[in-house]
């Protein structure tokens, strides 16, 4: 009775865990790819994409919770970046159907992973965020990839 009882209490508990984490879209952060492109050109900014499956893949509710909703992490990366969130969730397939062009043009493999532009959209870094699970040493991480690409 015990295993019942932790089951179904794990399970509600996840269940509005996710329900309230991802009713809404995160403070800071677009969904709109060509539109952050070109507010990156605008602002001499390079743009950081996330593709997610915010309702299904544990390693992308994670780090929405610790690092991609932090106030801290978006003011800090905001300097630098225009964020983007692309979307591919189980529970909305118009959403789903709208980013699968850029899964594909992009060759997306796994969930969560990040892909750093430069203002013109050409690619500069990949990675699985999942590798810096942190605030600090993801932002620790940006700064080490940004200073490389200046030297290029």
């Amino acid at each position: 009775m015990k295993a019942i009882t932790y089951l179904a209490a794990f399970t509600l508990g996840t269940a509005a865990m996710v329900s309230s984490a991802f009713a809404k879209e995160l403070e800071g952060w677009s969904t709109d790819l060509e539109q952050a492109f070109a507010q990156a050109k605008k602002e001499k900014k390079s743009v950081l994409v996330e593709f997610t499956g915010s309702d299904w893949c544990p390693p992308c509710i994670a780090m929405r919770k610790n690092v991609f909703s932090q106030k801290d992490f978006v003011q800090a990366a905001s300097k630098k970046f225009v964020l983007v969130e692309l979307d591919f969730p189980e529970g909305d397939e118009k959403l789903k159907a709208k980013n699968e062009p850029y899964a594909e043009k992009y060759k997306i493999e796994g969930f969560p992973t990040v892909i750093l532009f430069d203002a013109e959209g050409k690619e500069f870094s990949r990675f699985f965020a999942s590798e810096y699970p942190k605030t600090d040493l993801f932002l620790k991480h940006l700064d080490e990839v940004l200073a490389k690409k200046e030297l290029d």
